[in-house]
C-alpha cells in the first residue's frame, strides 16, 4: 500500500482556500468588544470556505424593513454535545497510507482544538471496510460462543483505536459513541453478518448485552473511553446491500437495553444508552417490508423503545438524515421532553455532476443537518466517514457515492470537502455545554428561499449565530441582541458564522401561565410566546385584514410591563397595516397604549403600568394576512 510522506502534508496545507489561521478563534472573539460581532464565511462556489471577513458593527436596535433575526438568550433549549464524524475501518485505512508526520497534521487540522470533539465508532466492521466484515467474537459456522471467550478487539489495535488515542490526545473534550452494525453471526437467525434478526432468547440477549459491556471494557483498557452506546445501527433497515446490518425490533432492542443497562451500572461505567439510531421518518422500503406483527414500529419506533421497561435506561434517542425531516426530532422531545436527543450519522453525496458536489452538499446540510438539526433539539451533529479516497471509498456493499469530511487521493493530496467547513462552523465556536437559545428564523429545511438561523450562548457567555442564504442572490438581514442591532449581506448561498460578547439588556417576563384568544384565527389555537422550533406563524387571519380583528394575550396575573412585542417572524408581509395596542387589569376597562413599531415588529409601550390583558387591534383594512409568530414582553 502507498504511504504518503512530506509532499501530503504541504499538500493538506496547501489545499483549498485559507480556513481560520488558529484554532483559538473563538475564545479570541469571546474577549472582543461587545460594538462588534466577528464574521466568517463559507460559499457554495468555494469564494469563502470558513473565511475570516472581518467585524460587523453593532448600532442601536431600530425597526427596518430588513427581516430582523431576534437572539433572546434568555428563552433556552438543549445543551450541546460536539460535532463530528466516523473514524471507519475505511477511514483508518486512508488515514495510514500516509506516513506518521503526514498523518498527524491531517489529525492536527481535524482534531485540534475547538474542532472535531465527537466520533461516533463502528463496533465491528459496517459497509464502510477496507477487508472482509467482521465482529469481535467470530467463530466457525455451527459454534457458539456465549461466554464470549474468543472476544478480541485485536483488528483495531493496528489503525483504529491509534487514531482514537491521537483524536483525544489533540482534543480532551473528544467524545466517542459506539454502534454495531451486526452483532456475531452465531447470535442471529439467519447465522450471517448480512440481514436476519437477533435470535429471540434470553440467553443470546444476555450474550449480546455482554458482548457491548466487553467492547466498552476493552476500549477503555485501550485508553479509549466509550460515552454513547446504541444497541444496532439503523435497525430498521431488514436488507443491507451486502454489508454487515441487522433487523432489530423495538420490542427485541428494549430485550437487549434491559440487559445492557444493568451491566454497565454494575460495572460502574456511565456510558449512555440511546435508542433507535435510525432516519427521521421510517423509509418507506423499510415500512414496507414490516412483519404484520411490527407494524406498530413504523415512524414510531423512539416512541416504543421510550414506553417501553428499557426506557429507564435510555439516555436519549439518535436519529440519521435518510429520510424525513428534522422537525420529527422536535415531535419526539414534544412527547418525551426529558429525553435527549442526538443526530449521529448522515454522509454527503457525490452530485449527478460532480462539480456540483461541494455546492450542493453545503446548501443541502447548512439547512438540514447545521441549523434543522440543532433547532429541532439535536445536541450533536455527526457526518460519517471522517476521510475516504477519490474514489469514495473503500467500501464494501452499501453506498458507492457516499463523500468523505476529507478526501486524500492517490497522490497523497487531501481535499477539505464541504462537510469539513459545514461542520467547522458549528464545531470552531459553539463549545460543549453551549446552549441553544431562541432566535426567528426565516428559512426551511424544505427551501423557500430565506435566511434561516440558530443560535447559542456558551459556556464562556458569548454567542454564536450560524445563518444559512438559501437564495442564490445576496440578502439582507438585521440581527437585534437587546437593543443592539447589526445588518450584513449574505452572499447567495452563503453559510456565515457571527459571534459576539455581552450580555443582552432586555428582562423578559417568562411566559408561564400566559393564554390567547382572537376574534379570528386560523389554526384555533394561539399560543403566546411560546416560538416553536422553526419560528412558524402561530397566529393568523388566514385571510385579508379588517377593522376590529385582534389577537389579545392574557397574561395570568397583574404584572408591571415595559413594553409588548408582536413578531410576524417568518411571515414578514403579513404585518398589521394599521392597529392600536390596549390594555386592561381586569379584562373589562381598557386604556391606549403608546403604539410604536411598524412591519415585522408591533410594539407597545406600557411604562411600567400594572396590566393583565394587551390587546392588538387593527384599524386598516388589507388584502395581506396578519400573522403573529411570536409575542414577547419586557420588564
Amino acid at each position: 500500500m502507498a504511504s504518503f510522506g512530506t509532499a501530503a502534508l504541504t499538500a493538506l496545507l496547501l489545499a483549498a482556500a485559507p480556513v481560520p489561521a488558529a484554532a483559538h478563534e473563538s475564545s479570541r472573539t469571546a474577549h472582543e468588544p461587545s460594538h462588534t460581532a466577528h464574521v466568517w464565511l463559507s460559499s457554495p462556489g468555494g469564494t469563502y470556505r470558513l473565511t475570516d471577513a472581518g467585524t460587523v458593527a453593532f448600532g442601536k436596535a431600530t425597526d427596518t424593513s430588513t427581516p430582523t433575526i431576534v437572539v433572546d438568550p434568555n428563552r433556552e433549549f438543549q445543551t450541546m454535545t460536539g460535532f463530528g464524524a466516523s473514524i471507519t475501518d475505511s477511514s483508518a485505512a486512508v488515514l495510514y497510507r500516509f506516513d506518521s508526520d503526514a498523518r498527524s497534521a491531517v489529525m492536527a487540522d481535524l482534531f485540534g482544538r475547538d474542532r472535531i470533539n465527537f466520533l461516533r465508532q463502528p463496533i465491528g466492521a459496517s459497509d464502510f471496510t477496507d477487508e472482509p466484515a467482521y465482529t469481535y467474537d467470530d467463530v466457525p459456522a455451527g459454534q457458539t460462543d456465549y461466554m464470549l471467550r474468543r472476544f478480541s478487539i485485536a483488528h483495531d489495535k493496528a489503525q483504529i483505536l491509534p487514531l482514537l488515542r491521537e483524536a483525544a490526545r489533540r482534543n480532551p473534550e473528544l467524545e466517542i459513541m459506539g454502534t454495531p452494525w451486526s452483532p456475531p453471526a452465531w447470535m442471529k437467525t439467519n447465522g450471517s453478518l448480512i440481514g436476519g434478526r437477533l435470535i429471540d432468547s434470553p440467553a443470546i440477549y444476555r450474550a449480546y448485552a455482554a458482548y457491548l459491556l466487553k467492547f466498552v471494557q476493552a476500549y477503555q483498557k485501550e485508553g479509549v473511553r466509550v460515552d454513547y452506546l446504541s444497541v444496532q445501527n439503523e435497525p430498521q433497515n431488514r436488507a443491507p446491500s451486502g454489508y454487515p446490518g441487522m433487523d432489530l425490533p423495538s420490542w427485541q432492542a428494549a430485550k437487549v437495553i434491559e440487559q445492557l443497562g444493568p451491566m454497565l451500572r454494575v460495572n460502574h461505567l456511565d456510558t449512555k444508552i440511546l435508542g433507535y439510531d435510525h432516519n427521521w421518518s421510517e423509509h418507506p422500503n423499510d415500512a414496507a417490508n414490516t412483519p404484520p406483527d411490527e407494524v406498530a414500529d413504523i415512524d414510531h419506533y423512539p416512541q416504543e423503545l421510550l414506553e417501553s421497561p428499557a426506557a429507564r435506561w435510555i439516555a436519549g434517542t439518535a436519529y440519521h438524515c435518510y429520510y424525513g425531516d428534522p422537525s420529527a426530532m422536535t415531535a419526539l422531545h414534544n412527547e418525551f421532553p426529558r429525553s435527549d436527543i442526538y443526530f449521529t450519522e448522515c454522509s454527503g453525496s457525490q452530485s449527478g455532476d460532480p462539480a456540483n458536489t461541494f455546492s450542493d452538499t453545503l446548501k443541502w446540510h447548512a439547512r438540514n443537518l447545521i441549523i434543522g438539526n440543532t433547532r429541532n433539539w439535536a445536541k450533536t451533529v455527526v457526518n460519517w466517514n471522517l476521510a475516504l479516497d477519490e474514489t469514495n471509498g473503500p467500501h464494501t456493499g452499501g453506498c458507492g457515492t457516499c463523500t468523505g469530511v476529507v478526501t486524500v487521493d492517490q497522490a497523497g493530496n487531501v481535499t477539505r470537502n464541504a462537510e469539513y467547513y459545514t461542520l467547522g462552523h458549528l464545531a470552531r465556536f459553539v463549545r460543549p455545554g453551549a446552549t441553544r437559545v431562541a432566535s426567528t428564523s426565516f428559512g426551511t429545511t424544505g427551501w423557500n428561499g430565506q435566511v434561516m438561523d440558530v443560535a447559542f450562548v456558551n459556556p464562556d457567555g458569548s454567542t454564536v449565530l450560524v445563518a444559512h442564504n438559501e437564495n442564490d442572490n445576496p440578502q439582507a438581514v438585521a440581527v437585534r441582541f437587546g437593543d443592539r442591532q447589526f445588518s450584513y449581506t449574505l452572499p447567495g448561498g452563503a453559510l456565515a458564522t457571527f459571534v459576539w460578547r455581552g450580555h443582552s439588556d432586555d428582562r423578559p417576563i417568562a411566559p408561564t401561565g400566559w393564554t390567547a384568544t382572537a376574534s379570528v384565527a386560523s389554526p384555533a389555537d394561539v399560543p403566546a410566546n411560546a416560538v416553536d422550533d422553526d419560528a412558524s406563524t402561530r397566529f393568523s387571519t388566514g385571510a385579508g385584514q379588517e377593522p376590529g380583528q385582534y389577537l389579545q394575550i392574557d397574561l395570568g396575573k397583574v404584572q408591571r410591563i415595559g413594553r409588548i412585542v408582536f413578531d410576524t417572524g417568518a411571515s414578514t408581509g403579513d404585518y398589521p397595516r394599521g392597529y392600536t395596542i390596549t390594555a386592561s387589569t381586569d379584562g373589562t376597562t381598557w386604556g391606549p397604549m403608546r403604539s410604536v413599531g411598524a412591519g415585522q415588529f408591533a410594539t407597545g409601550d406600557l411604562r411600567g403600568h400594572p396590566v393583565r390583558y394587551v390587546r392588538l387591534t387593527l384599524t386598516a383594512a388589507s388584502g395581506s394576512w396578519w400573522s403573529v409568530a411570536d409575542v414577547r414582553a419586557y420588564r
